[in-house]
């Protein structure tokens, strides 16, 4: 069996998208956003099904890639100078969805792993927004996992750090669970899941059109709770906001508001 060096895998790869280059196409059904402001951007691309996955920046640029699970569909936004340059199409391991296609032997093989290697470390490079120190950084990874596990949002050190660190274990978790609506039984339902994530004012919006009713609020330092029922269906939903955006959404059966 033929070893691979790190450097040869990468060769490899380099070679095989060489060979198969892949052309960015505009985004369908989103060329309107060209040119909007990044804010009302993100409104549309929440109200049209797409939930945020990730954003880095690239000097004066930022890149955030969007999924629409309905659509299959991975866009690329390009913002500059606060608004949108571009909206183009990406592939679905951009937004965290895996890749598709088979694979041959050999250098093929190889250049395929090369591929995915390369994902992972860009993946990775890119899973913070920013560098940070040493506090920092653990404040990040401390904000992380409380959001990739669904534990409360606990920013004690009101630290930037933790809070980018908890939308981005929001966003992950969001995706991972984007085809669940966080309940069980035979019933048909009112869909919440992929709201995790999104700017407050839209995701009110999106229970709303959903059949939900506000029946209760309230507020514990800077964290915002409401409570949504769907009488046609029998849930209430819980929905937690921090910074301006849900941190949590979860069905919690049960509350003296909710018939």
């Amino acid at each position: 069996m033929k070893h691979f060096s790190m450097k040869s895998i990468a060769a490899l790869a380099a070679v095989s998208m060489l060979a198969t280059p892949v052309l960015a196409k505009q985004a369908p059904g989103l060329q309107d956003l060209v040119g909007a402001r990044g804010s009302s951007g993100e409104t549309q691309l929440e109200m049209r099904g797409y939930t945020h996955i990730e954003t880095h920046n690239d000097g004066d640029r930022k890149h955030s890639y969007w999924w629409n699970r309905d659509g299959k569909q991975c866009a690329h936004v390009v913002t500059w100078d606060g608004k949108y340059q571009s909206v183009e199409t990406a592939s679905r391991s951009d937004c965290n969805q895996g890749g598709g296609g088979g694979d041959n032997a050999g250098a093929a093989v190889a250049a395929v792993a090369g591929i995915a290697l390369i994902a992972a470390l860009a993946s990775k490079k890119h899973h913070k927004d920013k560098e940070y120190d040493q506090q920092g950084t653990g404040e990040f990874d401390r904000g992380y996992r409380d959001g990739l596990y669904n534990a409360p949002y606990h920013n004690y050190g009101r630290s930037d750090a933790y809070s980018s660190g908890y939308q981005a274990g929001v966003n992950e978790r969001s995706s991972n669970l984007g085809h669940h609506y966080g309940g069980g039984g035979y019933a048909e339902v009112g869909q919440f899941m992929d709201l995790n994530g999104a700017r407050a004012s839209s995701a009110d919006d999106a229970m709303r059109d959903r059949g939900f009713t506000n029946v209760d609020s309230f507020k514990s330092g800077n964290t915002a709770y409401s409570v949504w029922n769907r009488r046609a269906s029998r849930q209430c939903v819980q929905m937690t906001v921090a910074d301006g955006r849900v941190y949590d959404i979860r069905d919690i059966g049960t509350h003296p508001r909710c018939r």
